[in-house]
């Protein structure tokens, strides 16, 4: 389709009978019928799974510690602007290919564009998945292993070398961390093999539940412990003089900088996009809501839970005079000390660390279901034969990662580092910018789907309209920004590359 093309509501019928081969069709086949597309059994089912596919260890481990490092509230605000202009209308994008051509990623472009100009992308979000499961699984059992170690006291007493220890011990033990990487894919790949509906659907809505309940209840704990109230004030009250520190003209600028930067790039990376792990939901659901009315309460939940994390966080630090800005060991090595020093410290720690596995549990769940419904899309297998065949190739996947820290520490890249930090440059520095970069141009240009098509899709059902001002910015805007949060990416490993040569 030409971006001149009218809106057409049955092209996506069509489209998919000209665009796809033998293994789509026979994906839309089953037991000698036309099997029906699965759909979510509820709005609130589309929402909280959407919303917990982006909640994930981005909001409630990255974002306190790098809040924490740029000084609190400014960063705060800051972060919110680029995650409506940059964000928002990307995840819109997203949801829009899915629901108009009812596929997966792995047909929906040829769906959409017949003329297969876009079937290169189908394999992008597919990637992008798989090698965000193989280390965000192993990074999701230490998270459950942090639940049993908490709970059965096993940092009682000890202070952050202590603590440290123990986590170290636990990274040069490839039989634990393996073993709890097998946990996880098992518990996701189960709840999977379940169905939309009674499997992921059912199970995730509960856990999000839970997930936003134990919030509360640390929130109460953290925000009513003495001294803190100024671990609130650093959160809540902004302070722009933060963002330029600095002795000298040059080095406020260069901090400041820094802090746009780190801004831009977690209001991006916190959402998922770019590898078509939201492009999945959008195909689950109806034509009944406007998209742009999902994604703002999907955007505003993901965006609570990372700023009701800071409340959980902050206080408890300088509750207990622990610096907030103490980088990824906040959670794995600040915070059980903290945990320590508190009255019942020992069930608020687990309980701090089942909200910390149920966030990252939604988010290999979703995206496992993403991988399932690609391979069930694009080859015509059944959800079984799915679920079994791709819980083989994650699980295979994830052991570099599991080992990387102990058998195969070895193994490093200057200036990236080991197997999981090369994993997760992989996708956080370049598949997820380029995907969603690739999005935009497949919704605004019309060698892609074409604004229109884009817009009339966005716009179907009650709600709020996409702004159709806002196409030169979606054209200009978003892709510069993105490029500028690829290039950044990079300018210090190259930096550090030239320095070796």
């Amino acid at each position: 389709m030409a971006e001149a093309n009218q809106p057409n509501s049955g092209g996506a019928t069509s489209g998919a009978v000209r665009g796809s081969g033998a293994a789509e069709v026979a994906g839309a086949q089953a037991d000698g019928g036309i099997a029906k597309r699965e759909r979510f059994g509820s709005r609130l089912g589309f929402i909280l799974i959407s919303a917990g596919c982006a909640i994930g260890l981005g909001n409630v481990w990255r974002f306190p510690y790098i809040t924490g490092e740029y000084g609190g509230a400014a960063f705060v605000l800051m972060y919110l602007v680029f995650l409506v202009i940059l964000g928002l209308p990307v995840m819109v994008m997203e949801f829009a290919v899915g629901r108009a051509s009812q596929k997966s990623s792995a047909v929906a472009f040829d769906t959409l564009q017949p003329s297969r100009k876009w079937h290169w992308f189908s394999w992008w979000g597919y990637i992008g998945c798989m090698v965000l499961m193989m280390f965000y699984t192993t990074v999701g059992g230490w998270m459950l292993s942090f639940v049993v170690k908490m709970g059965t006291g096993a940092f009682n007493g000890l202070d952050s070398a202590g603590v440290g220890a123990v986590f170290n011990d636990m990274l040069a033990n490839p039989t634990e961390l393996v073993g709890w990487m097998l946990v996880v894919i098992v518990l996701g790949f189960l709840v999977c093999s379940l169905g939309l509906q009674k499997g992921v659907e059912r199970i995730t809505k509960v856990m999000m539940i839970c997930l936003l309940g134990i919030m509360a209840v640390l929130v109460v704990r953290a925000v009513t412990l003495p001294g803190g109230l100024e671990g609130l004030k650093f959160y809540l009250i902004p302070d722009f003089g933060k963002l330029f520190a600095g002795a000298t003209s040059a080095e406020q600028w260069a901090t400041f900088g820094d802090a746009v930067y780190a801004a831009m790039g977690q209001a991006f990376f916190t959402l998922s996009l770019g590898i078509s792990a939201m492009e999945i939901f959008g195909s689950y659901i109806g034509k009944e809501r406007s998209l742009t009315g999902e994604a703002l309460r999907i955007c505003g939940l993901d965006t609570a839970v990372a700023l009701v994390a800071g409340l959980i966080i902050f206080p408890a630090c300088f509750a207990f005079s622990v610096q907030p800005d103490s980088g990824p060991g906040l959670v794995f090595v600040t915070l059980p000390s903290v945990f320590n020093q508190m009255p019942l410290g020992q069930l608020w720690g687990a309980l701090f660390f089942v909200f910390m596995s149920f966030a990252a549990l939604s988010t290999i769940i979703a995206v496992f279901e993403n991988l399932i419904s690609w391979s069930m899309d694009k080859w015509g297998w059944t959800r079984k034969k799915a679920v079994a065949r791709t819980a083989v190739i994650v699980t295979v996947l994830s052991l570099p990662c599991a080992l990387g820290f102990n058998v195969l520490a070895g193994v490093q890249i200057p200036a990236i580092g080991d197997i999981q930090s090369i994993e997760d440059f992989i996708v956080s520095n370049n598949l997820l910018p380029l995907g969603s970069l690739f999005y935009v141009l497949f919704c605004v240009t019309k060698g892609g789907w074409g604004w229109d098509n884009f817009l009339a899709e966005a716009d179907t059902g009650k709600g709020i309209r996409f702004p159709r001002w806002s196409k030169l910015w979606l054209k200009f805007g978003i892709p510069a920004l993105i490029l500028v949060i690829f290039v950044m990416g990079y300018v210090p490993k190259i930096t550090v590359w030239l320095g070796m040569a």
